[in-house]
């Protein structure tokens, strides 16, 4: 049988197919709704998990991006109806229910992570402790780590944690317990086959340690898991290199070419060129219409959004780098001295292109969302389009978190700042008269 030559596609046209597949193509068509939410994970088959709230915590502002304004709530929401569950994947991610029993199995058998484990050091030293909390947890039902005192001046190795919450954190890890619900963002936890008892059997004990104590009949085998997991991973990356698909649910190791070869025989994956790339690029079948309107030049990106330091397209620093050529590096666990951007940096996604970031913090209280500063990536000055369109992203993200009135503080370049404050204005002024 003769082969057929790979789709080539040029670099904007492969950043077009990863946008496309990440639900930032376009704006929000229509007005946020709990299903759209839904749809937006199952899309990206995970959701990271951050406590910074600067601004929106990150799996807040995330969805955010891509929806528009929605409720917060929802995410909550959508937790406690057993819609998503929370899983140490890329890192603590919430995911689809549906792939509840697949995490289960590589978190237990392949996924190599440090949340991992501290949580298995744990089971080892010290399960007579995680039993007794266990049948607490039975008699008693769901808690938080709040609910235990912590002894003044009492502290651990892990994050300052008090005992229970390292306990807790232990048996969730192994899949004992599950998060059942989020109270202010607190973590409530239960026994994993409460929390869902249509997908977890009945376990024989409540002791013994076992991560897949509880699971159903039909669990997963585990290359069967990997495969998913990567086929997952390039469909909600778009397009990709081999190299990069590891990082998307931290699976080990690093892939090679070679290690696709199999589900490029079978049908799952199809290579691609890109112009620039040493390497092939690799895309899912069910996103083979979308590669051929990329293809044809027929995915046109319209969506201007402040994106997320947790946002997919930018948590590969290397895959930023070669697709959208934007160096970024989460600045805000390094010491304030050595950072270069800010605390808190949200890129600035304009029509296709990563084109900026700003470092931003919303005053809730006062009613103040404050751009600390702004950079713009090096290339041509921002047109007056950009500039609008940049604008009026801030001004949506402001609006959506309470904080109505924006202070532009420090650009680079330094005019801009004088631009982005007209363009306000102006935008202001519309939403008088309307």
């Amino acid at each position: 049988m003769k082969r057929r030559h790979p789709v080539e596609l040029t670099l904007q046209q492969a950043r077009n197919l990863q946008l496309a597949a990440q639900g930032l193509l376009h704006p929000p068509a229509k007005r946020a709704t709990r299903k759209a939410l839904r749809d937006c994970l199952a899309r990206m088959g995970l959701l990271q998990i951050d406590t910074i709230h600067v601004v929106a915590r990150s799996p807040y502002l995330v969805l955010f991006s891509r929806l528009g304004a929605y409720p917060a709530q929802w995410l909550e929401d959508a937790l406690a109806q057993g819609e998503v569950f929370e899983t140490w994947a890329h890192e603590a991610c919430f995911a689809p229910i549906s792939d509840l029993l697949a995490h289960r199995v590589f978190n237990r058998e392949a996924r190599s992570h440090w949340g991992l484990a501290h949580a298995q050091k744990i089971h080892a030293k010290q399960r007579a402790e995680l039993d007794t909390l266990l049948a607490h947890i039975h008699t008693h039902g769901p808690v938080k780590s709040s609910d235990f005192e912590r002894p003044d001046g009492a502290s651990s190795a892990w994050w300052g944690w008090k005992d229970e919450k390292r306990w807790l954190e232990a048996l969730f890890a192994s899949g004992e317990l599950m998060v059942k619900r989020r109270d202010k963002f607190q973590r409530v936890y239960d026994l994993a086959h409460r929390v869902v008892p249509h997908l977890l059997g009945q376990p024989e004990s409540l002791s013994g340690g076992q991560a897949g104590a509880g699971d159903a009949t039909n669990v997963p085998a585990i290359a069967a898991v990997r495969a998913q997991f990567i086929c997952q991973s390039v469909a909600a990356l778009g397009v990709t290199q081999a190299r990069w698909i590891h990082d998307y649910y931290r699976s080990k190791p690093r892939l090679k070419d070679v290690d696709l070869d199999t589900l490029v025989e079978q049908g799952d994956l199809l290579h691609i060129k890109v112009c620039g790339w040493d390497s092939p690029g690799y895309v899912h079948r069910s996103q083979a219409a979308l590669v051929k309107k990329a293809a044809a030049d027929k995915l046109h990106a319209t969506h201007t959004a402040l994106l997320s330091p947790f946002d997919p397209v930018v948590w590969d620093r290397e895959r930023a780098q070669t697709l959208f050529d934007f160096d970024y590096r989460l600045e805000c666990y390094t010491p304030e001295p050595k950072r270069v951007y800010g605390y808190f940096v949200l890129p600035i996604l304009c029509r296709g292109e990563l084109i900026g970031r700003l470092d931003a913090k919303a005053h809730r209280a006062d009613g103040v969302f404050e751009v600390r500063a702004l950079y713009v990536q090096q290339g041509p000055r921002w047109t007056e389009m950009q500039i609008e369109e940049v604008a009026r992203a801030i001004l949506r993200c402001a609006q959506w978190h309470g904080t109505p009135e924006v202070r532009i503080g420090r650009t680079k370049p330094a005019y801009l700042a004088a631009a982005l404050r007209r363009a306000l204005r102006a935008l202001s002024m519309e939403e008088l008269v309307a």
